[in-house]
């Protein structure tokens, strides 16, 4: 997931040095909707993980 937000701030970086502002904003919208749900993805697993006790596996 945090692929796809790297991803949308590289398109809205080059989109902004070629002088296309509106697509700019609509990459940089996008990467900061997936980069705050997986934001809370991350923190619903915490306190998931807080509450029930279990470790993840060790890999």
């Amino acid at each position: 997931m945090l692929n796809y937000v790297i991803t949308f701030f590289l398109l809205a970086v080059l989109a902004a040095i070629f002088g296309f502002g509106g697509l700019a904003g609509a990459f940089a919208e996008i990467a900061k909707m997936i980069a705050l749900i997986c934001i809370a993805l991350f923190v619903a697993t915490l306190v998931a993980s807080a509450i029930s006790g279990k470790r993840p596996p060790a890999i």
